[in-house]
């Protein structure tokens, strides 16, 4: 039998996951959004399913409103959510995907008990915390997006500052999912096995560590209007390629802490292996005194704006 991963919330996002993740032809596709939105949702799902004949591919892919439909999930991707709008607050926004999460997660924790849950509305650590609290589904199970992106994003800009090939630089972003609580790691950056420290001086990589913690703004202010969703998808296609194949990737993502790195009861983005399991492994990098501050910063920036959420 083929797998089979839902993806909840039809927009840019869920629908470039959704095209992505069929053509790699792993899994069966289900689609997901609002009864408003069925047609619509149903719609992309056979324009990308038309495309099969031609990229080459088997995945069934169907868009739906009716949660009986993603039954048996293997993974489910919740990308449901509004964005921040002029003039609403943070609190707003918290209060509002907090219900719409809420609301999902109910209906996922129903008809797909055993499934790895990967979250990708904003904010995000926050929203992580939500669905594990409504799901009750054991914290393994239970992943937020955001290192994966973050890091590709700091990754993209060092091969650009140094002009090399995206392959060959390896490098990852810790902490939460925003400007002020991101925390790239230069000292565990490398460049076809070379520190990076030892290819660019402080300043430079500075640089590129403000533009890797602005990426996300960065793109929001080109559009004009909406944000990023490519590289978000391709974020989330890494993670529920490794967890469907039983990669055992290593992938930055927001996981439940107990201790590790001195933090506890909280959702948080550190490396971790992803498997079949979801997190089989937390990697506990040994921090200097700096890296480990501000990863206990973000981690109190994280947990001051949980602490406003009422599930």
């Amino acid at each position: 039998m083929r797998k089979k991963v839902t993806i909840v919330g039809a927009g840019f996002t869920g629908a470039t996951m959704a095209q992505r993740l069929a053509e790699l032809d792993i899994c069966d596709v289900i689609l997901v959004d609002i009864p408003e939105k069925e047609n619509p949702t149903k719609g992309k799902a056979l324009d990308m399913y038309e495309a099969a004949p031609l990229m080459g591919f088997d995945s069934k892919l169907i868009g739906t409103s009716n949660y009986q439909e993603t039954a048996n999930s293997d993974v489910v991707v919740i990308t449901a959510g509004v964005p921040r709008k002029p003039g609403m607050t943070r609190e707003d926004l918290i209060s509002i995907n907090t219900k719409i999460v809420k609301s999902v997660t109910e209906q996922i924790a129903k008809f797909s008990p055993n499934a790895v849950l990967l979250i990708f509305s904003n904010p995000l650590d926050v929203m992580v915390f939500v669905a594990h609290k409504v799901s009750k589904f054991p914290y393994e199970r239970v992943i937020g997006q955001g290192g994966a992106l973050d890091s590709a994003r700091y990754r993209t800009f060092v091969a650009m500052e140094l002009g090399v090939s995206m392959a060959d630089v390896q490098g990852l972003v810790l902490g939460g999912h925003t400007d002020v609580a991101m925390v790239p790691l230069p000292r565990y950056t490398s460049v076809g096995g070379i520190p990076l420290p030892d290819l660019l001086d402080a300043a430079r990589i500075e640089k590129v560590v403000d533009r890797a913690r602005k990426g996300g703004t960065e793109i929001v202010q080109l559009l004009g209007e909406g944000s990023a969703y490519y590289a978000p998808s391709a974020a989330v296609l890494s993670m529920v390629e490794s967890i469907l194949l039983d990669k055992k990737r290593v992938i930055p993502s927001s996981v439940y802490l107990n201790g590790q790195y001195g933090i506890k009861d909280l959702f948080l983005g550190v490396p971790v292996v992803l498997g079949a399991k979801g997190v089989e492994r937390i990697i506990e990098l040994k921090l200097n005194k700096d890296e480990l501050a501000q990863l206990h910063k973000a981690a109190e920036m994280v947990r001051e704006t949980v602490s406003k959420v009422q599930v």
